[in-house]
This record gives structure tokens, C-alpha cells and sequence, in this order.
């Protein structure tokens, strides 16, 4: 598959600032990146997230900065690779997000890092402490995805985004954002924050020294890498049939998760999991929980189900238990 070209090059003159204020020429980073001088002008123009990621790395390697110019001091090469050193031994993604954030604050003071757990979500707020320029936008982008790809690789998971606030009004280029951040995204927020489902914090790394090594070398890319497999897909999906039963269709349920049907579908599979048997799963539970802690008539169990009827509710509920569902509920409800 050809590269798609897909990042503007508004990217590219905010990046392009670092060079200015250094007063060094950009000419060797941008023919790393294949980046024609006279394509920089171009107001819509476009490149490859291939291209993006060689000229940063190029110019941060030149310039010997990883903030590029961003923050009050320079972060010298390698300052990002010894943050995803030092919370590599931490026993969950929780724990080494923390981490992250807290050593984040040792390499500049000009913004903050901040993990929080608010009512089942995962918000990590980006605080700004100064001003970051007219590179501000790409600066909040780069940082955010940055966090996010160390994060997903540490767990060797996509992690589903909920949230994405960012503190500047929708640019021109808004149309690329959906890529960057795969969720509902609000501009005009007070603050740069991701929000995802808490429950990721408590999946346990998967990665150790040997494949931070060989991620080192490559370690730009997870800017930009999405993450196929999601290892909290069973549970997501298996919580929003709990929570909202008109959302059961494989449309519905994708739409709320925010990936295509045949990607949902798709990553099911790779989990050993099928959406009918999440169904089945999820409708079992509801009605063995109704059947032995309520009164309520068969018929209306079966309706709230999900059965159009009395008849295939009982069918399918001797397939699940071995018995009726009259005869479920008189064993469950019988005194010991």
C-alpha cells in the first residue's frame, strides 16, 4: 500500500521555527524528510507521517533537542528514551504512566504532565506553565501522541480514546485530527487532556529491555503507529451491552467505540471472541440476575433481554443452562 499523505504541512513550518530561532539552516533535514523548500509555503499541502517522522528526527538530532525548541531549556537527544527506561519496570501501565508524567517534570518546567482517575476514566492533563510560542499547536499534538504511542506500545495495546480536549480553536487542518486521535475530539478546551477507560491502567507491560532497545531506534514512529489489537475489547464491548442494550448492533457498537464494523469484528477474532457469543454472554447474565432476584413473568424477562418472545428466550436459555427458565428459577430460588 502507497504512503497516505495525510499530514500538513502546517506541521512542518511549526517544526521548521526550531531552525529559525537557532539560526541554522533546515536544508538537510528536509531533504531527509524529501520535503522540496518551495512545497513548505504551500498552505494545504500534505505529507506522509513517514516524511514527518524524519524530518523531526533529522532536526533533533541537529538541533540536539527533543522539544524542539518548545520549552525554556533544550531536552537533549535521548531525554524522551531515558523517561521509557525509567518506566519500563513498572508492574502496570497505571504505575508507569505516573512515572512518565512525574520525570516528564524533571526535563522542563514549562508544562505539566498530569494522570488522573475520574469516575471509571483515565485523564492526563497537559498543564502549561509558560508560553509556548507559535509552535504551540504542533508542540501539544507531538506530546499527546507521544504519551499515548509509549503508552499502547508498553502494553502492546491500541487503547481507545474517549476524550481528546485541546486549548485552541479547530484549524484549518482539522480533517487530520480524526488520525491523530482516533475519538471524539473538542477544541476550545481549557486544557490538552486525553481521557480513556481507566480500566487500561491495571493491564501489566508487556515489553522489557531488549524491545525498549530495538523501539529506540525507531521510537518517532510511535507518534504516528496506530495500534491494531485493543486487549480491553472483550470488556468494552461486553460493558456497553450492559450499559446501553439499544447499542447491540455490530454498527452501533463500533460507532460508540470508534472503529469501523469490520475492524471491530476483525480484533474480536484476534481476541477469540465473536460479538454473537459476547450476546449470548451478556444476555445470560441479565436474565439468570432477573430470574433469581426478581418476580417478574418469563415473557417480561425474555423482552428485556432482548427476546422478541417467550418462546425463543426459553429455547435459547435451555442452550445456555440446561434448563428451563421456570425450572432455573425455582432451583435458585429455593431455600437451602
Amino acid at each position: 500500500m502507497n504512503p497516505v499523505a495525510a499530514t500538513p504541512m502546517a506541521f512542518v513550518r511549526m517544526l521548521l521555527l526550531a531552525y529559525e530561532a537557532r539560526g541554522m539552516a533546515p536544508s538537510r533535514a528536509l531533504l531527509a524528510a524529501q520535503i522540496a523548500p518551495h512545497q513548505v509555503a504551500v498552505a494545504d499541502a500534505t505529507i506522509t507521517s513517514r516524511q514527518l517522522e524524519l524530518l523531526a528526527g533529522t532536526a533533533m538530532h541537529e538541533l540536539d533537542d527533543e522539544g524542539l525548541g518548545w520549552f525554556s531549556r533544550r531536552l537533549p537527544w535521548g531525554s524522551y528514551g531515558m523517561l521509557a527506561r525509567a518506566s519500563l519496570s513498572a508492574p502496570s501501565l497505571g504505575v508507569a504512566l505516573a512515572r512518565w508524567c512525574r520525570h516528564h517534570h524533571l526535563l522542563t518546567d514549562s508544562i505539566e504532565l498530569r494522570l488522573e482517575r475520574v469516575q471509571g476514566a483515565a485523564v492526563v492533563q497537559l498543564l502549561e506553565h509558560r508560553p509556548i510560542g507559535p509552535a504551540r499547536e504542533f508542540c501539544l499534538v507531538t506530546l499527546l501522541r507521544n504519551l499515548l504511542g509509549v503508552a499502547c506500545w508498553l502494553i502492546d495495546s491500541r487503547i481507545g480514546l474517549q476524550q481528546v480536549e485541546l486549548p485552541y480553536a479547530s484549524p484549518a487542518h482539522a480533517a487530520v485530527y480524526p488520525v491523530l486521535f482516533p475519538g471524539p475530539v473538542r477544541f476550545g478546551a481549557a486544557r490538552a487532556a486525553l481521557q480513556f477507560d481507566a480500566r487500561y491502567l491495571a493491564l501489566p507491560l508487556r515489553r522489557d529491555d531488549k524491545a525498549l532497545d530495538a523501539m529506540l531506534a525507531h521510537a518517532l514512529a510511535l507518534i504516528v503507529r496506530p495500534y491494531r489489537r485493543d486487549r480491553l475489547l472483550v470488556q468494552r464491548v461486553r460493558t456497553l451491552l450492559l450499559s446501553q442494550p439499544g447499542a447491540s448492533t455490530a454498527d452501533a457498537l463500533a460507532h460508540a467505540l470508534n472503529v469501523s464494523t469490520r475492524t471491530l469484528h476483525r480484533q474480536l477474532q484476534e481476541e477469540g471472541a465473536s460479538l454473537q457469543a459476547l450476546k449470548d454472554d451478556v444476555r445470560q447474565s441479565q436474565a439468570m440476575a432477573l430470574l433469581g432476584r426478581s418476580n417478574r413473568p418469563v415473557k417480561q424477562v425474555a423482552l428485556a433481554v432482548g427476546f422478541g418472545n417467550e418462546k425463543s428466550f426459553a429455547r435459547a436459555f435451555r442452550q445456555w443452562t440446561g434448563e428451563s427458565p421456570a425450572d432455573y428459577r425455582i432451583r435458585v430460588k429455593a431455600p437451602a
